[in-house]
């Protein structure tokens, strides 16, 4: 899996409070991790939900060096371990209460083996009554179609740089289902940052198949971020489980 100038660019992981702020997903989950004593954010990104977290043992884990330094400097950074580190691969030794995935970040691994090995990451971190949540777009919305240069197209506020315009533009491989998307950012003086990046979309029966062949068991599937109950005609698919 390459790198995602999205995440690894100072350049543009600035914008990314700005685009992906607290929303439900983290709600959700602080929720999940307020009787926890020890909660692992994996693919923690800027570190907005691991640094709201309080009363417990967090380890947050990136491999995105431009992400995780906005992480270490936000207020609550400090009370965080943050780990540069891939999630399909990454070993701490330890065991945790809660394990979570938000942002839809398990779609980042293209392949059945990627998404294999993020699984077994997160069986080796559990503790034996701990519990898992990730997320990922249910393919049956064809959500990419929207993103096109004139749905997306959008003014963004930065403390520093003032106006922003931005947009994205995607395009769906039909044979492997993977989307490649654009994002760009145009900033008034001109100035121009984008990147390229590449998401797959699983649908349930495959994310719920390679979920047991990682020796974990899904005790209830979410179709959103308010809790409703997960149907094929729900825009997210969301296993909350445990070994």
């Amino acid at each position: 899996m390459e790198a995602d100038r999205l995440y690894d660019d100072p350049d543009l992981a600035q914008f990314y409070d700005l685009e992906n702020g607290w929303a439900e997903d983290l709600d959700y989950c602080r929720v999940l991790a307020g009787s926890c004593t020890s909660v692992l954010d994996l693919g923690c990104g800027t570190g907005l939900f691991a640094a709201s977290l309080m009363g417990c043992d967090v380890v947050g884990v990136d491999p995105a060096a431009a992400m995780l330094d906005i992480a270490a400097s936000r207020p609550g950074g400090d009370r965080v371990r943050w780990v540069r580190g891939d999630a399909r691969t990454v070993r701490l030794g330890r065991r945790f209460d809660l394990v979570v995935l938000t942002g839809h970040a398990f779609q980042v691994f293209l392949g059945d083996e990627d998404r294999a090995a993020v699984l077994c990451t997160i069986a080796a971190h559990l503790a034996p009554a701990g519990r898992f949540i990730f997320d990922s777009r249910n393919p049956e919305f064809r959500q990419w179609r929207a993103w096109t240069p004139g749905n997306s197209r959008r003014t963004i506020e930065h403390s520093a740089l003032g106006r922003v315009l931005a947009w994205n533009d995607a395009a769906c491989d039909p044979v492997t289902g993977i989307v490649t998307y654009g994002t760009f950012y145009k900033l008034a003086d001109g100035r121009q940052h984008s990147s390229q990046s590449r998401i797959a979309f699983p649908s349930q029966q495959r994310i719920a198949a390679a979920i047991g062949a990682a020796g974990l068991f899904v005790d209830r599937w979410l179709g959103d971020w308010s809790g409703t109950s997960y149907a094929p005609a729900s825009p997210e698919i969301i296993p909350i489980g445990r070994l």
